[in-house]
């Protein structure tokens, strides 16, 4: 059975791979010194969402959205809950969104860590954003009120979305930090598939899923309360 390597960076951006299980490791060391080259390069140049995702597909739907809900998961982490009326409006595990806010002229880019099941059952879509000076996510941590209003679009060629007749697959998923947003949405994805074959008899079957998590401190680590 092939094994699925998903690794999320210390920041945004992750990166996956098919691999036999003795190829794993090795993959994970070449993807670990391509993030360290990675981090350097940003440090040196920095540029915004938009630039760094110019040719990454994106839907063309742009998608009013309300705050409905609100978070602290970490000293440095702000959880949102998004309300989302359009039903145009949809994603797939792994994937983000631009997020445009009124008054402010830099796009946001955050992943989603919700399931797409919460997104088909209660129109809402969550986010977990970390404190930097970047102007969105200080709008989330000083100025962003529930009812703030929003405008968000769906982007990311990488995605968890297996089909009810695919062969099954073990997941490892790799995070640190709050780059556990898109892994979440995958794991998150991965349940609701298990329990929807479990209660049907049918569907996707779910292979093994091992979920590796660090951050900088105890107090940093994200859902801690996720069952």
């Amino acid at each position: 059975m092939a094994r699925v390597v998903l690794i999320s960076g210390l920041l945004q951006g992750y990166v996956g791979a098919v691999c036999t299980q003795a190829a794993a490791s090795k993959l994970m060391l070449c993807t670990l010194r391509h993030l360290s080259l990675t981090s350097i390069m940003k440090s040196q140049r920095k540029t915004d969402h938009l630039e760094r995702t110019a040719t990454v597909m994106r839907r063309e739907v742009v998608a009013a959205a309300k705050v409905c809900g609100a978070a602290s998961e970490s000293p440095s982490v702000k959880s949102l809950r998004l309300l989302i009326a359009d039903k145009d409006f949809s994603f797939k595990a792994g994937q983000w969104i631009d997020f445009f806010i009124p008054g402010v002229s830099v796009v946001g880019g955050f992943s989603i860590c919700s399931s797409p099941r919460l997104l088909e059952q209660e129109r809402m879509i969550e986010l977990a954003v970390k404190y930097t000076n970047h102007p969105p996510a200080l709008w989330i941590h000083n100025k962003c009120t529930l009812d703030s209003e929003v405008a968000v679009r769906v982007g990311g060629d990488f995605f968890f979305d297996p089909q009810p007749t695919d062969a099954p697959r073990n997941l490892v998923l790799i995070a640190g930090g709050v780059g556990i947003n898109p892994l979440l949405s995958i794991l998150r994805h991965s349940a609701d598939l298990h329990r929807e074959r479990a209660n049907k008899g049918s569907g996707y079957e779910i292979g093994t899923i091992k979920l590796f998590y660090s951050a900088k401190n105890t107090s940093e680590l994200l859902f801690k309360k996720e069952e």
